[in-house]
């Protein structure tokens, strides 16, 4: 297998690519991700980038447009059915546009950092790392 230098994750995230070799594509529908690179190989079944995603791209999108919105108001003062036609149709797709991107992102880094579940290496080891039986360090 050859060996790949990887690309930053912010470069792959953007890109929607591997972020071993920068080329595959990461997802097989819109958020669904492979099960492999189809450049690499790389499984991407370390890959769980959870709720993440949704929740960075809800509240930045959402405090950019609520943003824009509360000044529109202050600012012109339009009616309620300008803010209807404007205000949801950026949150949906601006939501849209960006969480594919962004869940990408967060796949590539936890590829790029090694990230996986922790693990407690002291679990079942009371006593250990000083402290006593008494559950406070030794005087």
């Amino acid at each position: 297998m050859p060996t790949h230098d990887p690309p930053r994750p912010i470069i792959s995230g953007l890109r929607c690519r591997c972020p071993r070799c920068g080329e595959g594509k990461l997802f097989a529908g819109f958020l669904t991700l492979a099960r492999e690179c189809d450049q690499c190989g790389l499984d991407l079944g370390f890959a769980d980038p959870a709720d993440g995603p949704a929740f960075f791209v809800m509240s930045g999108v959402g405090i950019v447009v609520i943003g824009l919105f509360a000044w529109a108001e202050v600012a012109w003062r339009p009616p309620i059915w300008v803010h209807l036609l404007t205000t949801f149709p950026a949150l949906i797709v601006g939501c849209l546009v960006s969480l594919r991107p962004v869940k990408a992102w967060l796949v590539a880094s936890q590829y790029f950092h090694k990230a996986e579940e922790a693990r407690f290496s002291s679990l079942g080891g009371h006593g250990e790392g000083g402290f006593g039986l008494r559950g406070r360090a030794p005087d």
